[in-house]
């Protein structure tokens, strides 16, 4: 099965990935996982004057910051895992990624970084599950 697994760094990403260490009968090594993380682009007047390059190392510097933690997860848990950033709205990219690559299964946390707005559940998970034909697990 190819997972996709939405990262962002929040408690919700660690309470996710708690879940998948716990339930190693449905996550073992014998599926294929990707973990995905959003990072916000700069505002395009500043990033008019950056040096593509400076850009570049930017946002895998702001992505490094998120995988680290999440490679050190996998690592122990003997998981082999791709881990890919894009620059973009969260829901977006998650979306258009498991539609592009034709994942089994979406896997979340129900929260992230964002505002307190939605308080049953995170705009980013509610925007995946409107709009993501691939299914999805929500972890609170």
């Amino acid at each position: 099965m190819k997972i996709l697994a939405a990262v962002d760094g929040s408690p919700f990403t660690k309470r996710m990935l708690a879940y998948l260490a716990a339930h190693d009968d449905w996550f073992g090594g014998q599926h294929q996982y990707t973990v995905v993380n959003a990072v916000g682009a700069v505002p395009p007047r500043a990033a008019a004057v950056l040096d593509k390059a400076v850009l570049k190392s930017h946002y895998e510097e702001e992505a490094e910051k998120v995988f680290k933690p999440i490679r050190a997860f996998f690592a122990k848990q003997g998981l082999k895992a791709d881990f890919v950033y894009k620059v973009g709205a969260p829901a977006d990219v998650v979306v258009a990624l498991a539609e592009k690559n034709e994942y089994d299964l979406v896997v979340l946390g129900s929260h992230g970084h964002g505002s307190l707005a939605n308080l049953v559940l995170g705009s980013v998970a509610t925007k995946v599950l409107a709009r993501c034909k691939t299914p999805a697990l929500l972890i609170r």
